[in-house]
């Protein structure tokens, strides 16, 4: 019996998959930035793309860098409550009382007075985040360190709280401390933040786009990955794993993780072509539960009728003839379009034009249709 070994592959949300397919480049500048000192471009850095590019990972992987470098990282994910949170991580840290925890309260006209809430209010938030940011820096800074915040899924993050973040870290730039922050989140947020005339500094910000790997590079991958684990895969079917994945990230972990895991059951240090059969199979499974069936949900019937109609196509789909399809307007399909666009549900490719932002979502709509 062979010596059982850890799959290679991480398909989980998050997971830190064994090569970074790609994006090189955006590790190269964020640790450029990180380097480089005060001011460098890489210190303000938003990372966006369709579900299932690896934002998350990359987050992840961003935040190991700094903290190889001595830096203190504050990972939070945009939800309400964001800046209370990341104020009351700021002072834990700092060893001070949490005024979001502890709220000392006084009598004033017969009435109990939350001395925390005033400080916690919208209005007040921006200054206390501030605060907040400097008395960690200014800790941080004796240490030769320096902070990094990442926010995930910002598209979810109130106006608000973006504001608050904005200006509590652009008063750091201005003062030249130690700091860098990343936002990753799906396309609308860079829309969003660059139409806000309070965070136009965001526009000075690195943006990262992450899309789809060459399947080139795929085929790389999952080369080096399987000899580096000692598992034997011949290069025609590697070609049709690779294939298979589309370049689409979250496909690329999925697809090598249960072809590995079909050998290993089999106690095999060899990949068969039933072994790949399985895998891809198990790995479409997998993608239709994790990612096609959550992004249909909560969508109106009339949005399902559009994307029905686009999957009709085997690539983008002119929006009269989806239209055409429905049997309704052009107008009546084009208040679904946006809809659709808001939510990065699709994309536009070309004036016209929309294809599916996640490249899997055609062949499920098809198989259930």
């Amino acid at each position: 019996m062979k010596t059982k070994r850890m799959n290679p592959f991480k398909p989980t949300a998050g997971g830190e998959p064994p090569l970074l397919i790609g994006r090189n480049r955006v590790i190269r500048d964020f640790e450029k930035g990180l380097d480089n000192g005060v001011g460098a471009p890489g210190r303000i850095m938003l990372i966006t793309g369709a579900r299932g590019t690896g934002k998350t990972v990359m987050l992840t992987v961003l935040g190991d860098k700094a903290r190889e470098r001595g830096w203190e990282v504050l990972e939070e994910t945009a939800s309400s409550g964001l800046c209370e949170r990341l104020v009351s991580e700021l002072r834990t840290k700092e060893g001070l009382m949490d005024k979001l925890t502890i709220r000392p309260s006084v009598s004033f006209a017969g009435a109990s007075v939350s001395l925390g809430e005033a400080e916690l209010s919208p209005k007040r938030m921006p200054e206390t985040l501030r605060k907040a940011m400097a008395a960690r820096l200014d800790i941080l800074e004796k240490r030769s360190s320096g902070l990094l915040i990442s926010i995930d899924e910002a598209q979810a993050a109130s106006m608000e709280d973006m504001i608050a973040i904005a200006t509590a870290i652009q008063h750091q730039i201005r003062e030249r401390r130690n700091i860098a922050i990343i936002f990753a989140g799906l396309p609308q947020m860079v829309s969003d933040l660059y139409n806000d005339e309070v965070i136009t500094f965001l526009r000075r910000a690195r943006l990262n786009v992450l899309s789809d790997v060459s399947l080139d590079e795929v085929r790389n991958a999952f080369s080096q990955t399987f000899a580096d684990s000692q598992m034997t895969i011949s290069d025609s079917q590697i070609s049709v794993a690779a294939d298979v994945t589309k370049g689409y990230p979250y496909m690329i972990q999925l697809v090598g993780y249960y072809i590995w895991d079909a050998a290993d059951i089999r106690d095999s240090w060899v990949v068969t072509d039933e072994d790949v059969k399985n895998g891809i199979d198990e790995a479409h499974y997998d993608l239709d539960n994790a990612v096609c069936i959550p992004e249909l949900q909560g969508l109106s019937k009339t949005d399902r009728e559009y994307l029905e109609a686009m999957s009709q196509s085997d690539g983008p789909s002119a929006t009269a003839e989806v239209a055409r399809r429905m049997g309704k307007s052009a107008q009546y399909a084009a208040t679904y379009r946006k809809r659709l666009l808001d939510a990065y549900v699709i994309r536009e490719t070309e004036r016209g034009e929309v294809d599916f932002a996640v490249p899997f979502l055609r062949e499920y709509l098809r198989k259930k249709s």
